[in-house]
């Protein structure tokens, strides 16, 4: 398989994953037409999505779904509390819960629990022909399940959201970075090192950072972070105009 992330930010966030037979969306943060524009630049044509696959109900990571879904007759996918709080009139909508696996076309979709502020939300571990990739964003703590799920990942696409200095030392309202900051809010670089730590293996192909913050985080510091890890496997940041390039797992 391989995949590409659309963008990743607090202004939108979508990733494309295809196989030779299937292809699917994990979340849909941009308007509809945003995410056809995207797609294409791919060279993915928007009528192949089989399914969008929801991590939870900030707009984010869902502004798209409805329209997109409406728009190609797409299957969505999500948890009870993350589908009651999109609109989704007239799609199609299918209730998963964590722990439990999903076929879609060639791919086994493995929704995960993960710690954030929203009603029910989860995040995915895709695997296809034995390969596993492993989609880990918006969580504010690493938790051994989550440990545990994401531990035989071939690839990764992890957020690594702020620097804890520039947080604090930033714009943003006190009450805001402590809930970035908390238990439920987003990884830091260091908890993202600290889990990349955890589940690295030497048959790691490709580890993504991604969701970093524009305001409290820098590219820069994101690569010092993770330098180590450009010996052993491809490393990539995911920015939010243009994501990434096409990253294989073979």
């Amino acid at each position: 398989m391989k995949y590409a992330s659309l963008g990743s930010g607090s202004r939108g966030n979508c990733t494309v994953i295809v196989s030779p037979q299937t292809t699917i969306l994990v979340d849909c943060g941009f308007g509809c037409r945003e995410t056809e524009n995207r797609l294409t630049d791919k060279g993915v044509n928007p009528t192949t999505v089989e399914a969008i696959f929801v991590t939870h109900e900030h707009g984010d990571h869902h502004r798209g779904v409805g329209p997109f879904a409406r728009k190609y007759g797409v299957s969505v996918y999500g948890t009870n509390g993350t589908l009651s709080r999109v609109d989704l009139k007239r799609c199609k909508f299918i209730e998963i819960q964590c722990g439990h696996s999903v076929d879609v076309g060639d791919f086994v979709v493995h929704p995960v629990a993960v710690p954030h502020d929203a009603r029910e939300p989860s995040q995915f571990v895709i695997e296809n022909a034995n390969r596993r990739l492993g989609i880990l964003t918006d969580i504010g703590s690493l938790t051994q399940s989550v440990v545990e799920h994401y531990r035989h990942c071939d690839s990764l696409l992890v957020e690594a959201n702020h620097d804890l200095e520039m947080l604090w030392n930033g714009p943003y309202q006190y009450s805001l970075k402590v809930r970035i900051a908390g238990d439920e809010g987003h990884l830091s670089n260091d908890q993202t090192a600290e889990f990349v730590s955890l589940v690295h293996h030497s048959d790691m192909q490709s580890l993504v950072l991604g969701h970093l913050s524009q305001e409290n985080n820098h590219p820069e510091i994101v690569r010092r972070c993770f330098h180590e890890y450009r010996q052993s496997m491809e490393v990539w940041i995911a920015s939010q105009a243009e994501g990434t390039d096409w990253i294989h797992v073979t």
